[in-house]
Formats: structure tokens, C-alpha cells, sequence
């Protein structure tokens, strides 16, 4: 029985994921997390998530070692959750978007120690979707114009979405181009001619949208466009899952979905 410790417990990720860790048979909730100043801190996490009483109260640390920490808080939290679960030996999915370079660096250098699997999206689908983009790219060639659209809820914190930016940089590795030189955040104002290679990048923030990614190909004459749409959280938790079975077993190293899924470029 795998024993999972849950960061952002409290969150609307976390809540999900304490109510499917439940449901499995190999798996059970351990302990809950979330930040010092939280309104639900010594809450059931059980009940916050709308399943039966755990007994598994909501705190601020890790305080020992579990068989694994599945993270959807915040940068700041996920800074503190790697440095606990080096502390413990715990092994750790970081879910987390948002993340700062900073923090990045920290997860790498954390990998060292301990199994460390960082993705800004546990979805299947959109892992799939990451292995295919740049090679579609490489296909089309130069005449196509690439853009990216993402929609999320309007309480979502950073934009543009981690999910987009992996995309972006899944296309340019597979040109050999560089983001930083290609990346077009939003347009306003005379901006003039679309520049040759360069990635337009756009967020959309409304309402209770769950995930939406949109890469479009255009030309003249035709565009493709390739889309991904999350009809509930319960998609990215299923894959958090799936990862954390395979964390919990794997060496000490820094480890992505296509790890998780034996996804080979």
C-alpha cells in the first residue's frame, strides 16, 4: 500500500486527488499539506474533499517520510515541499505550474538525492500531445506560422499556462530554435508584420474553464490546428497517480511523463 503525502491539500487539485487516491486499491492518503496560513489548516482532508472522514488532518510540513508526495500547491510551496522531501527521502511529483527558475534549478539539484518527476501537465493525452507537436512542425516547415492559444478558470494564477510554454518549447527544440528569440506574448497596438519563425503565445482566463490548449499551423492556402481540451481536473489527478506509482519505485533522478508513459523522441 502505497502511502501518498498530498501538497495543496486544500487546493482544487488537491481535494480531487485525496478523493481518487482514495479509490485505489494499492494507495492510501497519508498526509495533507498545505500553507501555513491556510483558512482549513487541522481540517480533515477527507472530508474537505467531499469523501468520508480520514482522519488525515490538514498541516504545514512534511514531518517524516512517506512513500511518496504528490505537489499542486505553489512555487513557494513546492519549494518548501522539495527541500522536506530531500530532508525525508520522500520521493516527489511536482504538478505545479508556475514554477520559477529558481525553484526548477532546485528540483534538479534535489534529483540528485532523491526520484524527482516534474511536468506542468500529468495529463496522458497532453503528454502525447507534447511528443507530437514539434515533430508536425519539423514536417510542415518553414511557410507555416505557429501560434498557441490556452483558456483556463479565471482564479488561475499564472499565464501563460506551463502547458503552453512546454509546447513552445517542444516545437522550437524540434526546429532548433531557441523560445527566448521566437517567443511573441500577446499583441497590442501596431505591432506590424507577423515576423518569419516567430511563436505567438495567448492567454485566456474566464469563468470555470478547466484546460484548454490550441496549436494552430497556418499557411497560405490551409491551417491545422491541433487541440486539447480537459473536461474535468480529474484528468490531470489520474495522471499525477499514474506518476506517483512510478516515482515511488524509481532511482534517485530527474524524471518527466514520457518517463512515466515510455515516450521516446
Amino acid at each position: 500500500m502505497l502511502k501518498v503525502a498530498i501538497s495543496g491539500a486544500a487546493g482544487r487539485m488537491g481535494r480531487r486527488l485525496a478523493a481518487i487516491v482514495s479509490e485505489q486499491k494499492d494507495m492510501q492518503v497519508a498526509a495533507a499539506i498545505d500553507s501555513a496560513d491556510s483558512p482549513f489548516q487541522k481540517k480533515d482532508s477527507g472530508l474537505l474533499a467531499g469523501i468520508s472522514e480520514n482522519k488525515v488532518l490538514i498541516t504545514a510540513s512534511l514531518g517524516r517520510k512517506f512513500d511518496v508526495l504528490i505537489d499542486f500547491s505553489s512555487p513557494e510551496g513546492t519549494a518548501a515541499r522539495i527541500d522536506e522531501c530531500v530532508k525525508t527521502k520522500t520521493p516527489i511529483v511536482i504538478g505545479t505550474t508556475g514554477l520559477t527558475d529558481e525553484v526548477l534549478a532546485k528540483a534538479h539539484k534535489a534529483s540528485a538525492k532523491i526520484p524527482v518527476l516534474v511536468s506542468p501537465n500529468m495529463s496522458v493525452g497532453m503528454n502525447a500531445l507534447f511528443n507530437t507537436v514539434g515533430k508536425l512542425a519539423a514536417t510542415l516547415g518553414d511557410d507555416y506560422d505557429i501560434e498557441i492559444v490556452e483558456a483556463h478558470h479565471k482564479h488561475k494564477k499564472d499565464a501563460p499556462s506551463g502547458t503552453a510554454v512546454k509546447l513552445a518549447q517542444e516545437i522550437c527544440g524540434a526546429l532548433g530554435k531557441n523560445l527566448s528569440d521566437n517567443a511573441l506574448y500577446g499583441r497590442k497596438g501596431q505591432v506590424g508584420e507577423r515576423q518569419k519563425g516567430e511563436i505567438g503565445i495567448f492567454a485566456v482566463r474566464g469563468g470555470d474553464i478547466v484546460g484548454e490548449h490550441r496549436v494552430l499551423y497556418v499557411a497560405d492556402g490551409e491551417t491545422i490546428e491541433v487541440i486539447h481540451r480537459a473536461h474535468s481536473r480529474d484528468t490531470f489527478v489520474r495522471g499525477a497517480v499514474r506518476a506517483a506509482r512510478f516515482i515511488a519505485n524509481a532511482k534517485k533522478g530527474l524524471y518527466s511523463m514520457k518517463d512515466v508513459l515510455r515516450i521516446n523522441n
